[in-house]
């Protein structure tokens, strides 16, 4: 868009023709050297303005389509383009992309569309991993319905000045190509998600997983407290309410918590609907959201951010009354390296960066950290920027579409496949926090190294028994006769999605899992 960038891409374009002319002996250069161009067209790609309104451009005729188009994240687009582009994004595209994609995805609309009317044969752009994930899938899944994807790298390196992210690339058309590529090497097929073998980037959300997972709060500003602050506010008093601050003041953790199995903030929560009133008898929590949030709440667009400023942003009201229940949940960093279950006690509050799990029975803990649905998760989430940072886990694509060996709810207790895997997952829960011991148990730079992830990264033979033990109870109760070792990924996302489907269309016997 901007006209110096249109010269210097006729000159790169004119440049690289020469060298190409020269390389190939196609004899000297013309004269001039550099000519005028009228393919490079300086306007936008996606929207154009006129007296008009918004509406989408035409671009110009073309038999193929190749391109690395601007990577921008839909959280980022409206204060990188504006609230009236983004809306106008919207209207114009609406009913072609839905949601709220990345940037990236109107190029691949666009090009499916010129494809679908034959105005193109073929394209192939660049877009990062996010191109995979839910939101921004459905543009693959409209391109798979129109024609089909015949190339693709899911997981590429792209290194920029010293820069390095992961990113995928695309190749699609009307689907008159036989031949069809996967990271170099042929394949049957190609599917939404970027994969080949099984298909899971349509798998239906079961009913039966509805309020059991869920994600933790969101703060919007600065409610946390150091541990100094923590206990100088929880000791502060007395309230006129003659309530301690405790009430107000609980144990936050997020994904890096649960890894390194330390909590190292509170935070101070006034619920869901603590009117001002009442949130302000707490006078030094009050006090710490007056001067620490209030003036960021303020500069919010949305009027219920800046009118309940002392309430977390997204208290997870629904969360709350599941997890009141319990004596204890479950929960998983929603990105980690290792996928990792740990239990929390009530009074700790998950922030957005954690996945809660409303259930407190070792057979559910069990189930979650077996190879099923560590296989399930992996093929379901998404593979974050960096590679060694693992994976994400979301609630609604991991966990909702899983289906477990009997419907949540409606586990035959008195199984005895189901007490073998309480026995096991409790011996796993045991024995980790063992190994882990307590701050005061493991002294200096030893406590360093008893985390998690370290313990997941060394992977001693004990855990590995251990979880072999805990697979092996999984199994029976799925009705498998393998060892979990000697079933191939493939064939058990196989069987679980066929489970799926069963449970997504018609009632199942929760005395014997298929």
């Amino acid at each position: 868009m901007d006209p110096y960038a249109r010269e210097l891409t006729q000159v790169s374009i004119w440049i690289g023709y020469l060298q190409w002319m020269k390389e190939n002996g196609f004899g000297s250069p013309p004269d001039p050297i550099l000519g005028s161009m009228t393919n490079v067209v300086n306007m936008d790609a996606i929207l154009v303005k006129d007296e008009n309104g918004y509406s989408e451009p035409e671009w110009p005729e073309a038999d193929i389509v190749v391109g690395n188009p601007p990577f921008l994240g839909s959280r980022k687009m409206r204060s990188g383009l504006g609230t009236k582009y983004c809306d106008a994004l919207k209207e114009v595209y609406d009913g072609r992309v839905a949601g709220l994609p990345d940037l990236v995805c109107y190029w691949f609309e666009k090009s499916r569309a010129l494809i679908e009317e034959g105005r193109l044969s073929r394209a192939g752009l660049i877009a990062t991993q996010a191109i995979r994930n839910p939101a921004n899938r459905k543009v693959l899944k409209a391109i798979k319905q129109t024609g089909d994807i015949f190339m693709a790298w899911s997981d590429r390196d792209w290194v920029l000045d010293g820069a390095s992210v992961h990113v995928s690339i695309v190749g699609f058309d009307g689907g008159a190509e036989n031949e069809r590529l996967f990271d170099g090497e042929l394949t049957e097929k190609i599917n939404a998600d970027l994969t080949t073998g099984v298909d899971l980037s349509d798998v239906p959300r079961l009913k039966e997983n509805d309020d059991i997972s869920f994600q933790g709060v969101v703060l919007r500003g600065a409610f946390q407290l150091d541990p100094k602050e923590s206990a100088e506010i929880s000791s502060a008093g007395p309230n006129p309410n003659g309530r301690p601050n405790s009430d107000v003041v609980r144990p936050l953790v997020n994904g890096q918590d649960l890894a390194r199995h330390r909590p190292t903030h509170s935070v101070v929560d006034f619920g869901v609907g603590l009117p001002l009133e009442d949130a302000a008898l707490y006078e030094a929590p009050f006090e710490h959201v007056r001067r620490h949030v209030y003036p960021e709440r303020q500069k919010a667009n949305q009027r219920s951010a800046r009118e309940t400023w002392w309430i977390h942003w997204n208290p997870r009201r629904r969360m709350r009354e599941e997890l009141a229940q319990l004596s204890g949940f479950i929960a998983t960093p929603t990105n980690s390296k290792h996928r990792i279950f740990v239990w929390l006690t009530p009074d700790i509050l998950p922030d957005h960066q954690v996945i809660a799990f409303a259930r407190e029975d070792d057979y559910f803990f069990g189930v979650l950290h077996s190879r099923p649905h560590e296989v399930w998760s992996l093929a379901t989430g998404t593979q974050l920027r960096e590679a060694e940072s693992g994976f994400r886990y979301t609630p609604t694509e991991c966990f909702r579409t899983f289906p477990f060996p009997w419907v949540p709810g409606e586990e035959p207790n008195a199984d005895s496949r189901l007490q073998d895997v309480e026995e096991a997952a409790r011996l796993l829960a045991l024995q980790r926090k063992s190994w882990l011991g307590t701050p005061s148990s493991v002294p200096g730079a030893a406590a360093e190294g008893r985390t998690l992830t370290d313990l997941y990264n060394d992977r001693p033979p004990w855990l590995t028994l251990a979880h072999t033990k805990l697979d092996r109870a999984v199994f029976a109760c799925y009705a498998w006769k393998e060892n979990p070792e000697d079933l191939p990924e493939q064939e058990m996302l196989e069987r679980l999605l066929d489970l799926n489907g069963h449970r997504a269309g018609t009632p199942v016997d929760v005395q014997e899992p298929r």
